[in-house]
């Protein structure tokens, strides 16, 4: 890399930086003291302006570098993140966003608990919520260190710790002094700029091929070494069947994960009723859908005019893909088309990173806050304001992310994402849908549908090979490797539905029938809706 590319890239990262943080000051300066201010932005964004945030929020690192790295490395088998990605919206669309925008206030906790005893229900849904959400942290910070230690020459490890560092800061900035109306004005201007590059590259590798999909498939398969094999499911998850059940496993995962994350959730809030969290969705949807479609076209672009061999050299989990594409568009390290495309493209996904932490920080620092501290606080001692608390939660939870990122920085941040999509369908979906849908559910069965999901989840991932047993391990010295898959999904999934079921069953507690009966009546109708 050039000292010229180098400077041009970090001179937009800096004016990208210096934007959304004069963004998040103007914003700041208005008066965050109320919660709904805070965690909501007042509930005033049109349907447009959030389909554009939801999409900004959805469309992460992990979309951006790593879904285009795992097409680029293996072919048809990274289509799976795609695919699993877009399809997740109709799960939205249809059962989630108009009845939780109708049912809650500001987290998915306010869902479950308006019909069950809200103490041990809150506790539960805010713990998982903070889970996932550091989980899903943890894949933007990789992606941000992998960038930018690209653009600092490839293997610099003190430049990517010291930009997890730099991402963590910053976030806790955002949310810390914007809430809820700075962040979704940063994921506007970030979905923009990511549509606006990704549309560039994906002219520009149509165009190198004459707009010949055919011939961009057949040099991509003759690039990669495997041939007709890469065109084809089986490259990396149809080896044995233990591949094939991680296949099912993390396209489980990724179609159910999307309807439990938190800061997808709270992004409903923000629309002033039911009709419009519907419409955000089905704008999001367009932008998403158009989104994912040209990440397949710059995989296979990678791996037709990189080769597989270029990307894994340059980063093992093929994250950085897109730049090293944009490079050679632009023809190459040494040209100054090369130096500018790629500038831009390193830019674009640093701010794809930054929009995207904003967003996950407050909606775990709003699960802290609102559902953590609202239920364990002792009613007679000193109170401090929810928002305040929030605040305080996210330097908490940056510092955990900065953590745990520097542990797992040479993981794919696509499959980091995976986990956290895992841990999301397996503890948050069951006793959403449970809670929307059916009418005998118990406060039991919603704590032990949590849990039950939740705990699987987590053990399993860690008695997987993406903690130890085998060379890519976060720990490869070491062996207590006892589950084969690397995605929980496909038994933890059921496990939190099951779990949710015989909590209910077995609870002496009746199942409250009048509160059901309003619950139902708001989800349809909005009547009584925050």
């Amino acid at each position: 890399m050039t000292v010229t590319h180098q400077t041009l890239a970090l001179l937009l990262f800096s004016a990208f930086v210096a934007v959304t943080l004069a963004i998040t000051t103007w914003v700041g300066r208005k008066r965050h003291g109320s919660a709904e201010e805070f965690y909501a932005g007042g509930r005033l964004f049109s349907p447009l302006e959030n389909g554009f945030a939801i999409a900004g929020d959805y469309m992460s690192a992990a979309s951006f570098l790593g879904i285009s790295g795992l097409i680029a490395l293996f072919g048809y088998d990274g289509l799976l993140y795609s695919v699993g990605f877009l399809v997740a919206w109709l799960v939205v669309l249809f059962l989630v966003a108009e009845l939780v925008r109708n049912c809650g206030r500001f987290t998915m906790a306010d869902v479950v608990a308006s019909r069950m005893r809200e103490r041990p229900v809150r506790i539960a849904a805010g713990t998982s919520s903070v889970t996932v959400s550091v989980l899903y942290l943890v894949a933007q910070m990789v992606g941000a260190g992998s960038l930018v230690a690209l653009l600092l020459g490839g293997e610099s490890g003190a430049a990517q710790a010291w930009t997890v560092v730099g991402v963590g800061a910053l976030m806790v900035i955002y949310v810390s002094m914007g809430g809820m109306r700075a962040t979704t004005w940063i994921q506007i201007v970030k979905a923009v700029l990511l549509m606006g590059g990704t549309i560039a590259l994906t002219v520009l590798v149509l165009a190198r091929f004459h707009g010949d999909v055919d011939e961009l498939l057949h040099t991509a398969a003759v690039r990669s070494g495997h041939g007709s094999d890469f065109l084809v499911p089986g490259l990396k998850y149809g080896g044995s069947w233990t591949a094939r059940l991680d296949f099912i496993s993390l396209g489980l995962a990724l179609v159910l994960g999307t309807a439990g994350l938190p800061h997808i959730l709270s992004r409903f809030y923000t629309v002033p009723t039911a009709r419009a969290a519907r419409r955000s969705v089905v704008w999001s949807i367009g932008l998403i859908g158009s989104f994912y479609l040209m990440t397949i076209v710059l995989g296979f672009g990678a791996a037709a005019l990189v080769g597989p061999d270029a990307v894994r050299d340059s980063n093992a989990a093929g994250n950085t893909a897109v730049p090293l594409l944009a490079l050679h568009l632009g023809g190459g390290a040494d040209s100054t088309g090369g130096t500018v495309l790629f500038a831009v493209v390193a830019a674009v996904a640093f701010a794809t990173i930054l929009a995207v932490v904003a967003g996950i920080t407050l909606a775990s620092s709003a699960s802290v806050a609102h559902d953590l501290y609202a239920s364990l606080r002792r009613p007679g001692g000193k109170q401090r304001s929810e928002v305040a608390v929030a605040r305080v939660a996210a330097t908490g939870i940056g510092v955990l992310a900065i953590a745990l990122g520097l542990l797992a920085r040479d993981l794919n941040v696509a499959f980091l994402v995976g986990l956290a999509f895992a841990v999301a369908a397996s503890a948050n979906l069951p006793v959403l849908l449970y809670s929307l849908f059916w009418r005998h559910f118990t406060t039991r069965g919603a704590v032990w549908a949590v849990y039950g999901g939740l705990v699987p989840a987590l053990v399993l991932v860690v008695l997987s090979p993406v903690v130890s047993g085998s060379p890519t391990s976060l720990f490869p010295g070491v062996d207590f490797q006892f589950f084969p898959l690397e995605n929980p999904g496909l038994v933890s999934i059921p496990l939190g539905f099951l779990a949710g079921w015989l909590g209910t069953m077995t609870s002496g507690e009746p199942a409250d029938e009048a509160k059901h009966a309003e619950t139902e009546v708001r989800a349809l109708t909005g009547a009584g809706a925050a």
